[in-house]
Parts: structure tokens; C-alpha cells; sequence
């Protein structure tokens, strides 16, 4: 204990200075001696801490997604170097320099906070000692020494006699039950973080060792908790139990808002998008406008949910441009398709022609007739579409021309060729 107080020195005095401050505010509340005062002082320091720790948070997003995107690269190392470890390692790294990814990045925030939890695990531990430590003086030792969260000390653990309890003022089945109570909730707030993660936030399109590691982890992770919680003081019990509660809801809050392309959460995200943005006919967020930036980015790479988010806007009458916003397509002017594409224009609509008048079909028609009558030529203008009233039958005859092999041809007809012909063989009268 002694190599980890002098190793953490350095962080005991502000945490322990932070806690002071926080105590002071609460003590006016709820009393300077109350388990309340001391308690909410330590959910406190783990707010702060947080906070402080988003941008780390944030980074730990961005190298899991990238780490999910290299797996089948990796996927493919492994196998093409399997009997040769050294070069496995190397090609590895080279991939690693090559995307800019690093797989500890996953763990900075852990990493971050180890510090901070030693320092409170080491200021607690000198409560319960009797001994000051950090700017705890005689009098807020003797303070925390008489707060009680539900009845358990804050410096008992799970594992303490019921001499050294007593000694703190509880009795030892108060401490077993609140230390064992909040060991279960710190180790089931894990289990459901790591839970929500493999069943909502995964790209479920690929296949990798790196997504069985993360299942096993699943189970690894509630399972240390609960082994190392029971050396645990209900301080710092408090402390891990409340970041473990932090780290859910904002896990939470990261799935629904800004999901991993290709997982379940991705799907119920586009689709919440998709009314949002067709009952408004725009994109009214900065982070829908960056959701949809990106998806019109990909192009024909769009996983299944993308192409049906697109195919739904223009369904809709609406078109995402490259800039992540969204703007009427009526024309169907330059709208997005699902491979990526985009039509300058819409197809021209096939027109159909002007339905005449009984008496323009009869005036026409007579026209025709007399042309024909009177041997001239074809008419340039165009002939009605429609029918003429008059039976076919009932139209006289036109003679014959003879031509000047001797034979006879009649006049070329719709659809037949023109030129000189095989003469046919009279008719039998």
C-alpha cells in the first residue's frame, strides 16, 4: 500500500483537495458529517473527472470504428502469415501506420482514470485508518469517519471484520449488505455497457475475431468486478458504480445519435431520420447534416440501411445533396440514386396527340379523298389519327396503272414498297 501511495502522490492531494471543496457546498445542505455530504462529494469528483475525460471518450469511438474497419485487412494478414509470427507483427504495424489506427487508444479512457481511482482508493483507506492525508486534516478525518451510506461506513469493505467495523460505529451485516448490494449493480451497470455495445453497435455485416474478443469481454469485465469490489471501500465502490453508470449513459446517448454504419442501431437511427426529415422537408441539425454528408459520400459503398435511407428521400420527393443538406426534387432534378449516381433531369413525358373534332376527322378525311380522286400527289400534311366515318367498302375502286412492261400494278399502299413491282394476276370478276 505504501509503494502505491508514493507511486499516486503526486494525484492524492487534488483529489483529495476536490472532495474538500465538494463536501463544503453538500455540508451546508445536508450536514458536514452525513453520508449524503461525503458521498455526493465522491459522484461529484466522478463528474468532474468525466467531463474532463470526454475528449478521450470521443477518440475511443473513433479508434473502435477504425479498428472494426481494418478486421477483414487484418483478417487477411493473419491468415497469409500464420506460420510466420515476426512478419505477422510487422505487416500489422505497417497497417496500423498506413490508417493512422492505434488499438490502445480503445483503453485511454480506462487508462485516464487509473490515477484518480488509486489517489480515492489511498485518501479512503487513510480514513479508515485514522491517519490524514492529501489537505484532509484532523477534523474532516474525524468527520468522514462518522459518515454512513445506508448504514455502512464509507473507509468498510466487504472482507473487514466486525472488530474493525465496529470500530467505525456500524454493525458488520449492514456493511456485508450495502458493499454486496452495490458489487452486484457496479458489476450488472458493466455487463449491460458491454452488452449494448455487441448487440446494437456492431457492424453485423462482418465477421471478425476482434467482435469474439469484445463477446468475451462481455463476461470477463462483471466478473473482475465482482471479484476485486469485495477489497473494495463503499467510498470507492461508489466511485466505480457511479462512472459505471456515466459510461452507460453516455454509450447510450453515442449508439442512438451517432451509430456504427451497419448495426442495428445505424438502422433505427435512419429511420428515425428519415420522418424526421420528410415531416420537415429538411435536415434542421448540424449532426443529421453530417449523417447524411457522409452517407451521400460513399456512393455505390452504401451499406443496405443507406441505400434504403436514400431511396426513402426520394420517394418522398427529396434529394440529399453533397453538403449533407436536403432540397425539393419535384423536377427530379439531380437526385441522388441508390448507386451513387444522379440524374441532371427528369425523363421528357410522351406526348400524346390532340383529339380532333367529329367535324375536323370528316373535313380531313374528305380532303384525302378528293386528293386522290383528282390523281394528284401525296399530301405533306399530316393524316388524322383517327378513323374516317365512311366503311372502308363503300369507297369506289381506283383504276389500274399500267406499266410499261405491259403489267399492271395498283397504287402503293401504307406499309408496301415503292418501285416497280411483279404484276399480279387479275382478279376474277
Amino acid at each position: 500500500m505504501d509503494t502505491i501511495a508514493s507511486l499516486f502522490s503526486f494525484i492524492t492531494t487534488p483529489v483529495s483537495w476536490v472532495i474538500v471543496q465538494f463536501h463544503t457546498v453538500y455540508g451546508k445542505i445536508f450536514g458536514p458529517d452525513t453520508g449524503w455530504a461525503w458521498g455526493l462529494s465522491i459522484v461529484s469528483l466522478v463528474i468532474l473527472i468525466r467531463i474532463c475525460l470526454i475528449p478521450l471518450f470521443v477518440k475511443q469511438i473513433k479508434s473502435t470504428r477504425a479498428m472494426q474497419t481494418l478486421q477483414p485487412e487484418m483478417k487477411k494478414i493473419q491468415e497469409r502469415y500464420k506460420n510466420d509470427k515476426q512478419r505477422q507483427s510487422e505487416e500489422m504495424m505497417k497497417l496500423y501506420k498506413e490508417t493512422g489506427t492505434n488499438p490502445l487508444s480503445s483503453c485511454l479512457p480506462i487508462l485516464a482514470q487509473s490515477p484518480f481511482f488509486f489517489a480515492l482508493y489511498h485518501v479512503l483507506n487513510g480514513i479508515a485508518t485514522g491517519s490524514t492525508i492529501g489537505v484532509i486534516n484532523d477534523s474532516l478525518l474525524a468527520s468522514a469517519r462518522k459518515a454512513h451510506i445506508f448504514g455502512a461506513p464509507l473507509a468498510a469493505k466487504f472482507t473487514d471484520g466486525s472488530s474493525k467495523v465496529e470500530a467505525l460505529g456500524a454493525s458488520l451485516t449492514d456493511v456485508r449488505v450495502v458493499t454486496a448490494v452495490m458489487i452486484v449493480l457496479m458489476s450488472a451497470s458493466q455487463f449491460y455497457t458491454q452488452r449494448q455495445l455487441m448487440t446494437k453497435n456492431v457492424d453485423t455485416t462482418v465477421k471478425t475475431p476482434f467482435m469474439q474478443q469484445q463477446k468475451m469481454l462481455m463476461y470477463v469485465f462483471p466478473v473482475m468486478f465482482a471479484v476485486f469490489g469485495i477489497n473494495f471501500p463503499v467510498g470507492v465502490l461508489v466511485y466505480w458504480l457511479t462512472t459505471n453508470v456515466w459510461t452507460m449513459g453516455q454509450q447510450m446517448y453515442v449508439i442512438r445519435n451517432n451509430p456504427t454504419p451497419g448495426s442495428k442501431a445505424q438502422a433505427a437511427y435512419l429511420e428515425r431520420l428519415t420522418k424526421h426529415v420528410t415531416s420537415h422537408g429538411k435536415a434542421r441539425k448540424r449532426s443529421e447534416r453530417t449523417i447524411i454528408k457522409a452517407i451521400v459520400a460513399k456512393g455505390r459503398d452504401r451499406n443496405e440501411f443507406e441505400r434504403k435511407f436514400i431511396n426513402g428521400l426520394n420517394k418522398a420527393g427529396l434529394a440529399a445533396q453533397a453538403d449533407g443538406s436536403v432540397v425539393q426534387s419535384e423536377s427530379q432534378a439531380a437526385v441522388q440514386t441508390e448507386d451513387g449516381t444522379s440524374t441532371s433531369a427528369a425523363a421528357p413525358k410522351r406526348q400524346q396527340p390532340k383529339r380532333q373534332s367529329k367535324s375536323q376527322r370528316q373535313s380531313g378525311s374528305a380532303a384525302v379523298s378528293g386528293g386522290k380522286a383528282a390523281g394528284d400527289a401525296p399530301s405533306s400534311e399530316p393524316t388524322s389519327l383517327s378513323k374516317s366515318d365512311e366503311p372502308e367498302d363503300a369507297k369506289p375502286a381506283e383504276p389500274a396503272k399500267k406499266q410499261p412492261g405491259g403489267g399492271t400494278r395498283s397504287k402503293a399502299q401504307s406499309g408496301q414498297r415503292k418501285g416497280p413491282q411483279r404484276p399480279k394476276s387479275p382478279s376474277k370478276k
